[in-house]
């Protein structure tokens, strides 16, 4: 049964609520920037122009996309008359680079609004290396780099750019990928960026051992025993112990993925070679699968 507005704020009320007053603020340009608070990851984009010409400008609107191990990608955000946008357009590859906070003032140098066709890194200490993949340059001080190809460019009206890239090569300092987290934050050094005062003063976040914590996700009480979940078809002992090491939350979703997978191959009961052979199609191997197992 739906709950009322009405209801719902008598219910809110009758809580012991922190009193803090509320305001509604008016949505107006550069909300996103003035108004609310997004900390972002820092990178530092490397493209090159129908000449090839080499461009560097930082952008931090950037996130996963498609995390599947065999389709990778993510999305990214620009100003659709930046330089980098249109370098992205025309020759379909780019080099996100993720510096460290040892190089904000090299971040900022290649933020400036510098012509069309000036080689931005020129004007930092940075180091150009050859991609693996790609055309455009890498920088050899960032310590995690993701090589990239366009899947797909959206024109927003009036508004954004974006760019769903294939991630064709992730490329880091050596060593950085066999540490445990713990210790990779700090090796990595990466700063938070938190936006901007009036289009000039930008302010970033460094990360030390003294503002790094650690939770761990416990599971709610008897949550392990689960609901119950809608099977459809047979299922042999294989298959039904297999789904039980999978987490709660997502055994609903994978029961209906694996009958819908044992039907589209002809087949009239789900076994435990189906679970098998899905998970290498979606290329999830042994050892993720672990990291999910209860």
């Amino acid at each position: 049964m739906a709950i009322s507005k009405e209801a719902a704020e008598n219910e809110i009320s009758g809580q012991n609520a922190v009193a803090v007053e509320k305001e509604e603020i008016k949505i107006k340009p550069f909300w996103y920037s003035d108004i609310w608070l997004f900390p972002k990851l820092i990178t530092i984009i490397t493209s090159l122009d129908k000449e090839g010409r080499i461009n560097a400008a930082p952008y931090s609107h950037i996130m996963q996309y498609d995390v599947m191990q065999k389709t990778p990608r993510m999305i990214i955000g620009f100003r659709q008359e930046s330089h980098t946008f249109q370098n992205i357009c025309a020759t379909g590859e780019f080099v996100v680079n993720c510096p460290s906070a040892d190089y904000l003032d090299d971040m900022m140098d290649t933020a400036r609004f510098w012509p069309e066709g000036v080689n931005e890194l020129e004007h930092t200490s940075f180091t150009m290396i050859p991609s693996r993949k790609v055309k455009p340059p890498s920088i050899a001080e960032c310590p995690q780099i993701a090589e990239c190809t366009v899947d797909q460019i959206i024109h927003l009206e009036k508004s954004s750019g974006i760019i769903i890239a294939n991630i064709e090569a992730i490329v880091m300092d050596k060593g950085l990928a066999d540490m445990d987290r713990a210790e990779r934050i700090p090796a990595m050094n990466l700063p938070i960026g938190l936006g901007d005062q009036s289009r000039r003063y930008y302010y970033h976040a460094k990360l030390n051992d003294e503002n790094i914590t650690m939770h761990e996700l416990a599971e709610p009480p008897g949550g392990q025993k689960g609901g119950k979940i809608q099977m459809n078809m047979d299922w042999d002992d294989k298959a039904i112990e297999g789904l039980m090491e999978i987490p709660v939350a997502l055994r609903k979703m994978v029961a209906g993925q694996l009958e819908e997978y044992a039907q589209d191959k002809g087949a009239s009961a789900v076994t435990a070679q189906h679970m098998t052979d899905m998970a290498e199609e979606y290329g999830i191997d042994a050892e993720l699968m672990a990291r999910f197992k209860t």
